[in-house]
């Protein structure tokens, strides 16, 4: 875990120091998760908020915040890679990650593989970091998917099940499903006040007569990752949803509004929206008991709960050695949540206290 990788041995700081490049900030079996790795996560989390319209210093200081979270989720994620090989995944993984790259090659209109991955690098975007991120989140899947998932969906009894439906019928209604349309104002950089005015000016035209998408098209600063106003192109369509979907602000805030009505300004932390509801499909009540659709509504409700047990006993088998510098932080969260204490947390107990399971 003292591995530091300099740049060469003629890499030097003031007075003969070594300049480190990248260093390790875990130990999780026989692999690692470097420093390097950590801040590419940050940064990519960073533009995330940005392109949400957060102010690039607030971005930084959220995702610093959230440092350790990032940390011990790579952690979970390398512990899930590493069963998925011992699982013989592999293989399997691989022909998903083949079948994904042929999919958008399909869709982007490129006629063969290296094509794509031509056009991809003149857009500075790496195939093989692409390949990596889809090989890691399809593994992480196919774990969770065969040692988690499946074992709750088969093993629930029929009278289980039957139980579960009697208590549970609002959960097989056909939810209802509505359609819409934004119209956004990002307050990044902007007073509120003046964002507020300017929305309820738009909600004023828009409940006066003006047409939805010729506003939305001039006005929402919904962006896309190239920086695009998407209204431009779509005139403010969002898509169409389930309800249930929804976030609570906007299922109380479309509430009473009919087909081809918008709602009122709603505020969120990134701006304002005013929403149109195109169209609705009401709820419907299910035609007949389903064993299949009552096994996966149980399974969807227990496979957090079920899946952060998985992972808390991967932890408890593995040996994970945290860098000094983010054992008070990180070590926690690799726990039930008890203070860490000595070099790691307890997740690294059983290794150390076995000699044949240290590197």
């Amino acid at each position: 875990a003292a591995l530091l990788l300099l740049s060469s041995s003629a890499a030097q700081a003031q007075e003969g120091e070594p300049v480190v490049i990248d260093s390790v900030v875990a130990q999780v079996n026989g692999d690692v998760v470097m420093l390097s790795t950590v801040k590419r996560e940050v940064k990519d989390a960073v533009d995330a908020f940005k392109q949400q319209g957060a102010p690039e210093q607030k971005a930084l200081e959220e995702v610093t915040r959230r440092q350790p979270e990032l940390i011990a989720s790579l952690i979970n994620e390398l512990l899930l890679v590493q069963k998925g090989k011992e699982l013989n995944m592999t293989e399997d993984v691989e022909t998903e990650v083949n079948r994904e790259m042929l999919r958008v090659m399909t869709a982007q209109g490129f006629k063969a593989i290296s094509e794509m991955e031509e056009a991809m690098r003149r857009e500075g975007i790496d195939p093989t970091t692409i390949r990596s991120t889809l090989r890691t989140q399809f593994m992480k899947n196919a774990v969770f998917s065969r040692e988690v998932d499946a074992k709750i969906y088969f093993g629930v009894s029929q009278a289980e099940l039957k139980k579960y439906y009697d208590s549970n019928r609002d959960k097989f209604r056909k939810p209802e499903v509505v359609t819409l349309s934004e119209i956004y104002l990002s307050l990044a950089g902007k007073p509120e006040a003046e964002v507020r005015a300017r929305a309820q000016q738009l909600l004023t035209q828009l409940r006066g007569g003006a047409d939805f998408g010729t506003i939305a098209a001039a006005s929402s600063e919904r962006l896309d990752p190239g920086g695009n106003r998407i209204a431009m192109q779509n005139k403010g369509v969002v898509g169409t949803f389930p309800l249930p979907d929804l976030k609570t602000e906007f299922v109380n805030a479309m509430k009473n509004v009919p087909v081809g009505g918008v709602t009122d300004l709603i505020r969120s932390d990134e701006g304002f929206q005013i929403l149109r509801v195109d169209a609705r499909t009401p709820a419907s009540d299910p035609k007949a008991f389903d064993e299949n659709q009552v096994r996966e509504a149980i399974t969807v409700e227990r496979r957090d709960k079920e899946r952060a047990e998985y992972l808390k006993n991967l932890r408890k088998e593995a040996y994970i050695k945290l860098a000094p510098e983010f054992q008070a932080t990180v070590g926690p969260l690799l726990t039930t949540g008890a203070p860490a204490t000595g070099a790691t947390s307890s997740t690294t107990n059983k290794a150390e206290a076995d000699g044949s399971k240290k590197p």
